[in-house]
């Protein structure tokens, strides 16, 4: 089986090997069957196997007859509408029965919305995690978000045109108004836009202009707690630990000392002091 990741509006970024794999599968299961002949035509190829509907609303009954068509030793390709199948978009279940069944899975690697919205964002990109949709209903979106509060990493979301003011009215009330974000739409298309600035002045601007089209929001990581303040005593106390399980005295100062944000002379002051006062 070979998942496709499909153009996310511009055919050109379409690689020779999709347009290669779309022409010889023996099966191409797609989310939207008028969309890939599209494509294929943009591509000057013209599938020669069977096409399939494979979509939402489909997937538990067309599984085993694309599964079926794998163990009788077809070439069974899988491609949506943009991006990666089973990435928030159908695929995931037939992945699974395929591996399942032993059947080797592979992929001609394309265009993802989440990378490129990332990249594009302005906001960091070493760490990153991605939800997917968040819940329709706002009490589980709400909670979604209060459970995602802490996290360091940018966060990245898709999210549809009609509920994307809920959303971000959402992550301003749990994440706060001065959270930086971005909001990507139609990615790679005639009218791709990239608004970027606080969670507050995004839905200033969703309220004033909605955006239409398809959606990926991205989102700062939560800044790290400052670390708490800590009396000479309790900085003396963990040296003194440290110490009880081997560590040296340099060593024991420099670990306390990273832990609260100080300098290791910092700490050795600390201990000066609670040695004076002991004498005392």
């Amino acid at each position: 089986m070979i998942l496709l990741g499909a153009p996310l509006g511009n055919p050109a970024d379409a690689s020779p090997r999709i347009a290669e794999v779309i022409r010889s599968a023996d099966v191409v299961a797609a989310e939207d069957t008028r969309r890939l002949h599209r494509l294929a035509r943009e591509l000057g190829v013209s599938p020669e196997g069977k096409v399939v509907s494979y979509f939402e609303g489909n997937e538990s009954e067309r599984e085993s007859g694309l599964v079926d068509a794998l163990n009788a030793g077809y070439t069974v390709a899988v491609i949506t509408d943009g991006g990666m199948p089973s990435v928030s978009d159908p695929g995931f279940r037939l992945v699974r029965a395929a591996v399942d069944a032993g059947i080797p899975v592979t992929s001609v690697p394309g265009p993802s919305a989440v990378t490129t919205a990332l990249a594009v964002s302005g906001l960091a990109s070493d760490r990153f995690c991605f939800e997917g949709f968040p819940p329709r209903k706002q009490g589980a979106r709400r909670a979604a978000f209060h459970d995602l509060a802490a996290e360091r990493r940018t966060m990245v979301f898709f999210e549809s045109p009609h509920r994307v003011e809920a959303t971000l009215a959402d992550l301003r009330e749990v994440f706060g108004a001065d959270r930086q974000a971005a909001l990507c739409r139609e990615l790679t298309k005639t009218f791709e836009e990239v608004r970027r600035g606080t969670l507050a002045q995004l839905c200033e601007g969703v309220a004033a202009d909605a955006p239409r089209g398809e959606i990926t929001l991205v989102i700062a990581g939560a800044e790290p707690a400052a670390p708490a303040e800590a009396s000479d005593a309790d900085l003396a106390e963990a040296v003194a630990e440290l110490e009880e399980t081997g560590t040296q005295r340099k060593a024991a100062m420099a670990e306390v000392a990273a832990r609260h944000g100080l300098r290791r002379r910092d700490v050795y002051e600390a201990l000066l002091r609670v040695k004076e006062g002991d004498d005392g």
